[in-house]
């Protein structure tokens, strides 16, 4: 037997005891039991079984004779395999069967065993705290022990299920022996055990699950014996040891004197026990001989004390009877009622409980008044389970216990520490628990901070991963031919972050803000626009306010020399329009600058269109001009009713007229309008005006091209006409500028970015604009204040004749 699993039949025995003494439960009625060493044999635990319901030297199933057993309800093994063995028999006769060992969710079936109590939850509920916990610490690359059943086949693929769809891996997968007979290790056995040793020094895999029997830590200490005996070097096998509800931290008599250091630090998921101080009193009164019909009390006593009993045996090795069940070490027997005590304890009260719901449902019969004891004997067990089903009582601490429709009992599972001393005593600290029915990511509750770590680990939380975790700034690559835990890290690519350590992918910055240079956060943009604060935008304001001021001197010098020949030449109106109009053109260019507004972005190219367009239709008129005054010229020649204002006045209205109703339709369909242009630069944001129909820009660009072209045809052609002060020549060259500017604007216009996308404009606005000023006025100026002997009408005549 295992001396730490004798609390089972103590906790029986002072449950039963308890309610024998408890006038509110049973009055005048005394419960017995009687149990039984099932061995982990399937034919001892079917003999046994039949053994229970019929005579004990003799039993032939269905007969009944001298001395039928008075059976009400029977509680199963620890183990499942041992409950469904007795069920098969047990089910035939409708006899309640309870089981304090938990169940893998597969082996739980309702219909398959109609007559099963589950006092503990299905393990299902204990998984997903599993996952939580592996989660919160980050452990993607874990070892799984599991024993070599159904049962740990059925829970390997419930994990490895849950594993992939939680981005984690197992590492390494191990089936150890079920039921181990730790008292007789052949060569098969060892041979198998030395196999498992790897895995125990695996320096990656530091989170390790164990599924099994509860006797199953057994094995792992075993495995390290056999290759360490001395346990010289413990710290290899420093590991996190996660244990499910079923695994118990014991030591078997053969293995009473090793350590569990290796286990220390492990995190256990257990059955809810209850604290019941009284069951430590009881304890203390065991002893040998305290009950003759105790047919376990002296093989525990020989093997929890390592002593024997017997006249023959030398006195050093002789139990006493004196040793005292409190001293022993925990693997070897725990005082306080486990997790698997506890579910018996609550077992046989729920039995009591509806047995005294059918005496209290029967309390009117006379039969019941004259001999209380007189129901049980024909109470037939099946008769119990109407009042389990509606069972509902409150235990010794308070908790309610009760049946769902599946017949389990309701509640989580706690979450213990281990914490182990050199004495090889240990204590389990409760650090949370599993919630049942909670929200997905609630399942468990744990207090992280009060968890203690084996001390291998230095007081630092282990790191479970199959490579090391890719920093801030890279992402995960895969490896062809390895688990998806398994990678290298790469950086992550223009434009991309990673701001957690160990991220899938990089991702993108929200569209207002930018990477920092080592991908690893989001820095804010800055906005930027033509400011005039900033030395390009105040220069360009400077040379804008400039030429205004140069354009409106020259205009007040030839309003000022109007009555003069060379200013009388060419129209004086088409002047004074075609000067104010590069006036305008100029200070048109400040619109661009400074933060764009609403009014700002209405004006910005209209302006530009229209006003442009007017200075040169002033100069496509001049230049219309100085043709038809050659023309008439002629003898015969009936062009001079094409000369006079009425002509030039034409020309600048209509041509003007079709560039404004091109704006016309721009502002009516689809206006400019202030935004923010996120996308074409990586660190700024650019506000600016958006256009809307892009092509409406582009329209009034080959508009006024279409102008320029045909006037610097005409002025081409019409450069040597032998007339006087003929400014053909001059707006040739004054074409060729502008021609030149708008063409190699808007290749330029297209390639920049940002603020230095207006800037271009701004330049070329200004650069067209003084191209006109300069090649076309220049020379009249020249002669109005160098030259004004040339001013006069002799010297008009004079070209005239040459």
């Amino acid at each position: 037997m295992v001396p730490k699993f004798y609390q089972h039949a103590l906790a029986m025995a002072f449950a039963i005891n308890e309610i024998n003494r408890n006038p509110k439960i049973l009055p005048n009625v005394t419960l017995g039991f009687h149990i039984c060493d099932s061995y982990s044999n399937a034919r001892l635990t079917y003999r046994t079984t039949l053994n229970l319901l019929f005579k004990r030297q003799r039993f032939v199933p269905n007969y009944e004779c001298d001395g039928q057993k008075n059976l009400q309800a029977v509680i199963g093994g620890l183990g499942s395999k041992t409950s469904f063995l007795m069920a098969d028999i047990l089910g035939l006769y409708k006899i309640p069967q309870f089981t304090y060992g938990s169940l893998a969710p597969g082996e739980s079936h309702t219909s398959q065993h109609p007559f099963f109590y589950h006092m503990v939850p299905t393990e299902d509920r204990q998984y997903m705290g599993i996952i939580r916990l592996l989660q919160h610490f980050r452990w993607i690359w874990v070892g799984m022990f599991v024993a070599d059943d159904e049962s740990g086949e059925r829970f390997v693929q419930l994990m490895e299920t849950l594993f992939s769809q939680n981005g984690i891996c197992s590492a390494f997968l191990k089936r150890i022996p079920p039921q181990p007979n730790l008292g007789n290790l052949d060569e098969n056995i060892i041979t198998v055990l030395l196999k498992l040793y790897e895995p125990l020094t695996n320096q990656k895999a530091m989170a390790c699950i164990i599924y099994g029997e509860s006797v199953s830590i057994a094995w792992l200490r075993t495995i390290i014996f056999l290759q360490d005996p001395e346990n010289i070097e413990y710290w290899i096998y420093r590991k996190v040891w996660i244990t499910t509800t079923q695994i118990d931290f014991v030591l078997p008599g053969p293995q009473r004197p090793w350590d569990l250091q290796m286990f220390e630090g492990a995190i256990a998921f257990m059955i809810h026990r209850n604290v019941h101080l009284e069951f430590g009193k009881f304890v203390q009164n065991v002893k040998p001989g305290w009950n003759e019909r105790d047919g376990f009390l002296k093989d525990f006593w020989e093997q929890a004390f390592d002593c024997e009993f017997g006249e023959t045996v030398p006195d050093s090795e002789k139990c006493i009877g004196e040793e005292k069940l409190p001293g022993l070490p925990g693997p070897v027997f725990d005082t306080h009622l486990t997790g698997h005590s506890s579910s018996i304890y609550n077992a046989i009260y729920a039995l009591a409980h509806a047995l005294h719901a059918v005496y209290s449902s029967r309390s009117r019969c006379k039969t019941m008044v004259e001999n209380p004891d007189g129901f049980l004997q024909h109470l037939q067990s099946w008769q119990l389970h109407p009042f389990l089903r509606r069972l509902s009582f409150n235990n010794s601490e308070g908790e309610t216990v009760s049946f769902n429709e599946k017949r389990e009992i309701g509640g989580g599972f706690d979450v213990m520490n281990v914490v182990i001393f050199p004495n090889n005593s240990f204590q389990q600290v409760k650090i949370g628990r599993v919630v049942p029915g909670a929200l997905e990511g609630d399942e468990v509750m744990i207090d992280w901070d009060r968890i203690v770590w084996h001390r291998g680990f230095n007081e630092v939380v282990p790191i479970s991963v199959c490579n090391e975790y890719c920093h801030p700034g890279f992402q995960k690559k895969s490896k062809e031919g390895e688990k998806f835990c398994c990678y290298d890290c790469a950086l992550c690519p223009a434009g991309r972050i990673a701001n957690q350590t160990d991220m899938d992918d990089c991702f993108k910055c929200p569209e207002d803000e930018y990477p920092n240079e080592n991908k690893t956060r989001c820095l804010p943009k800055h906005v930027i626009f033509l400011s005039y604060e900033e030395p390009l935008g105040w220069g360009l304001a400077l040379v804008a306010l400039s030429f205004s001021l140069i354009t409106a001197w020259v205009l007040g010098l030839l309003m000022k020399h109007k009555d003069t020949p060379i200013v009388k030449a060419n129209n004086r109106d088409l002047t004074y329009t075609l000067l104010t109009s590069l006036l305008l053109c100029f200070l048109s260019s400040l619109l661009f600058l400074g933060r764009p507004g609403k009014l700002s972005c209405l004006l910005q190219q209209p302006a530009f269109g229209i006003i442009f367009s007017v200075a040169i239709s002033c100069v496509l008129a001049k230049t219309i001009t100085v043709v038809v005054a050659f023309m008439a010229t002629k003898p015969g020649s009936n062009m001079k009713k094409w000369l006079g204002r009425r002509t030039a006045n034409c020309i600048v209205l209509s041509c003007s007229l079709g560039q404004a109703g091109i704006c016309s339709v721009w502002l009516g369909t689809s206006p400019p309008f202030p935004a923010f242009d996120m996308q074409s630069l990586t660190e700024e944001i650019i506000q600016l005006c958006n256009g809307g129909i892009v092509i409406m820009f582009y329209l009034i660009l080959s508009y006024l091209g279409f102008l320029s072209l045909l006037c610097f045809t005409l002025a081409f052609l019409a450069r040597k006409l032998p007339d006087s002060f003929n400014e053909a020549k001059f707006i040739t060259f004054s074409m060729v500028v502008f021609c030149s500017v708008w063409v190699s604007f808007v290749p330029t216009y297209l390639s920049t970015k940002g603020k230095q996308m207006v800037a271009v404009e701004v330049f070329s606005i200004l650069a067209s604009s003084a191209g006109l000023l300069i090649c076309i006025f220049a020379p009249k100026i020249y002669i109005i204040l160098l030259r004004p002997e040339l001013n006069t009408k002799e010297q008009l005549r004079r070209w005239k004749k040459e």
